[in-house]
């Protein structure tokens, strides 16, 4: 009974926590399906969308909450970033919702995506340090589940509020508020990090002087990190560069593929993100703790590469955008972003783990925005077969890292990984949390 109830506790935290993921891909798809609408109504030009898409949740504004709170949460706690990062994403989220112009819109997307690029690296961290070992993959993959039932939500939202145009979009932003401020009051009753409050615990007893930049400074200070860095930025940085266009551009690239009506274009992406939520379920949450996971990624990935191909090159018409539809749906529910969120959180040490994160959200999302930046341009002056010589290109870089250099770490605790990644020279050793 005690030990159920215990698991029970872990799963209420690992939801409340996972819903800055539910939150993030919302405001994602929230400003995806209303871009057109928003860029009708304050009248600027295709390169102010790149702007608005690129300094969003999406690209910009993430990094930036990313590299600010990833240091916070290894030098504050991961318990504070989660209790006030909602706070700012609510403030933004009513700036969109009421704004009479391009500048305040502007101003809304920026706070929200702040907000989020400090929250989601938290709660990755979060759900991993608290969760059972034998169960790791499950509980961060419901990070990733809550990833995709934020779109197959916004997106059919889109459909029924179509009708009203603007005024839709903006519902649908202030339905974000909502469910960001039931969160953030769920989340104040939950603990901190086991894992955290002792690592916390030893440096003060140590006499340690920690300071904002302690997490990044010890991160970069070992040379043991940077090939995890380098890993997880090409598997998961090249990944994520080509989902975040088709995040916030897809109904453009849909049009490009002969598909331009609105309503049929966010009809077929929930159908992508219903399957994506499903493959994480039965596939990532289900297996990623009982499988060879450099397999799992394979699979997921390649899946990814042939959804593309046939987009991109196949005649256009019902049968390939049904096929990428379903192709692409599981590929993510598989593939890079559940498991950098996993790889992430096992192979580095608690006292800078969170920082790690930070950085390469940080760094994953300049790289999303770098490209945000030209590629409604690209799209419509290239075409979509030009265009997609370069998200091929990225994709199957992201295939062959993360198949030939995937860690065995299923079924080890993060304390049994350090020890194997530092030997002697690992950080502080910290106990299993005695919560679980």
């Amino acid at each position: 009974m005690k030990t159920q109830k215990r698991t029970m506790t872990a799963w209420k935290a690992t939801i409340a926590v996972a819903m800055s993921n539910y939150i993030e891909a919302g405001a994602i798809i929230a400003l995806a399906t209303s871009l057109t609408l928003w860029q009708e109504a304050f009248g600027f030009d295709n390169g102010m969308v790149g702007v608005v898409a690129a300094l969003s949740a999406n690209a910009f504004g993430s990094a930036i909450g990313a590299l600010i709170g990833g240091p916070l949460c290894d030098r504050l706690g991961r318990k504070f970033i989660y209790t006030y990062d909602l706070i700012v994403f609510m403030v933004g989220a009513l700036l969109v919702t009421f704004s009479p112009n391009l500048g305040v819109l502007l101003a809304g997307v920026i706070l929200m995506g702040i907000a989020v690029g400090a929250g989601v690296p938290a709660s990755w961290t979060y759900i991993a340090e608290e969760a059972p070992s034998e169960q790791r993959a499950a509980h961060v993959g419901t990070a990733q589940l809550a990833w995709s039932i934020g779109p197959a939500i916004g997106f059919l939202l889109a459909v029924l509020v179509g009708p009203l145009g603007l005024a839709g979009s903006r519902l649908i932003f202030a339905h974000l508020f909502v469910i960001a401020a039931i969160t953030w009051w769920v989340r104040r009753g939950l603990p901190e990090s086991t894992r955290w409050k002792a690592q916390r615990a030893a440096e003060i007893e140590a006499g340690e002087r920690i300071s904002f930049f302690s997490g990044v400074a010890g991160l970069l200070k070992d040379r043991k990190n940077y090939g995890a860095l380098l890993f997880l930025l090409g598997v998961y940085g090249l990944w994520n560069t080509v989902a975040g266009q088709a995040g916030i551009f897809q109904p453009r690239v849909y049009a490009a593929a002969g598909l331009e009506d609105p309503t049929a274009q966010n009809l077929l992406q929930v159908l992508v993100w219903s399957l994506t939520a499903l493959a994480t379920y039965f596939g990532f949450m289900k297996y990623g703790d009982r499988v060879n996971r450099r397999w799992l990624y394979f699979g997921g990935a390649a899946l990814g590469v042939v959804a593309w191909v046939v987009l991109i090159f196949a005649p256009p018409g019902v049968v390939s955008l049904l096929f990428f539809a379903v192709a692409w749906g599981i590929s993510a529910g598989l593939g890079a972003q559940a498991f950098y969120g996993l790889w992430t959180a096992e192979l580095f040490a608690t006292r800078y783990r969170a920082s790690a994160q930070g950085m390469l959200f940080m760094l994953a999302r300049v790289m999303v925005g770098l490209l945000s930046l030209v590629f409604p341009i690209l799209l419509t002056s290239l075409g979509l077969e030009s265009v997609g010589v370069i998200i091929l290109g990225l994709l199957v870089a992201a295939l062959l890292i993360g198949t030939i250099w995937a860690p065995k770490t299923e079924g080890k605790t993060l304390e049994e990984i350090e020890l194997e990644r530092y030997g002697d020279r690992t950080p502080v050793e910290t106990p299993v949390p005695g919560n679980l």
